[in-house]
C-alpha cells in the first residue's frame, strides 16, 4: 500500500535584500511593463512605492497596481479576479480622476480601465481568452509634473522642493 504524501510542497525561501530605487524611475519602469505586457513586473514597481507611502497619494498607487493586477488575470484566463480587481482599482482612483495625481491623467485610465472592464463582463468567464489586450489603459505620466505634484501631495522620496530622491527599500525576494 502507497502512503500519500501530504506534505506541502518545498517553498524557496525569500531573502531581504536592500535596493535603491527613485520613484520617477518605478514609474517609468512600471509604465513601460505594463504598456508591453507584463502586468506582473508592473504590480511590482508601484507596490514597491505603495508600500511606503503613507500620504494622499498611496490610493492612487493601490488602483494602478489593482489594475495591473486585473490584467494579469485576464491574460490567466480568471474572470473573478479580473472582474473584482478592475472595480476595486477604478474605486481608488476615483478620487483622482478630475484633477489627476503625480503626472498622471487618471480619467484616461479609468475611462479605458471602464471600457475593458465593459469588455470583461460581455465576454463572461468562458470568453475571457478572447481580451483584446488593446483594450488596456496607457499607463503613462508627466515626468515635468512631478515637483509640483510630489510637494502638492507630500508624496513619498521626495525632498520639500519636490525633488526625486534615491530612497533605500528592503524587499523580500
Amino acid at each position: 500500500m502507497r502512503e500519500l504524501n501530504t506534505s506541502a510542497p518545498a517553498r524557496r525561501k525569500k531573502t531581504l535584500v536592500r535596493k535603491l530605487i527613485t520613484v520617477p524611475g518605478n514609474f517609468r519602469r512600471g509604465c513601460d511593463d505594463f504598456n508591453g505586457g507584463r502586468f506582473f513586473d508592473c504590480h511590482e514597481s508601484f507596490e514597491e512605492i505603495w508600500q511606503q507611502e503613507q500620504g494622499g497619494v498611496r490610493g492612487l498607487y493601490k488602483g494602478l497596481i489593482q489594475v495591473a493586477a486585473a490584467f494579469v488575470h485576464i491574460t490567466r484566463s480568471n474572470f473573478a479576479g479580473a472582474d473584482r480587481l478592475l472595480r476595486t482599482g477604478l474605486g481608488y482612483m476615483q478620487p483622482y480622476r478630475v484633477e489627476g495625481a503625480m503626472g498622471f491623467d487618471v480619467d484616461s485610465i479609468c475611462r479605458a480601465a471602464e471600457a475593458a472592464h465593459r469588455e470583461v463582463l460581455a465576454l463572461g468567464p468562458a470568453g475571457l481568452k478572447a481580451f483584446d489586450l488593446g483594450l488596456r489603459p496607457e499607463y503613462a505620466f508627466d515626468e515635468l509634473l512631478l515637483p509640483l505634484e510630489a510637494v502638492r501631495w507630500g508624496a513619498w522620496g521626495f525632498d520639500a522642493g519636490g525633488r526625486a530622491l534615491e530612497m533605500e527599500i528592503v524587499v523580500a525576494e
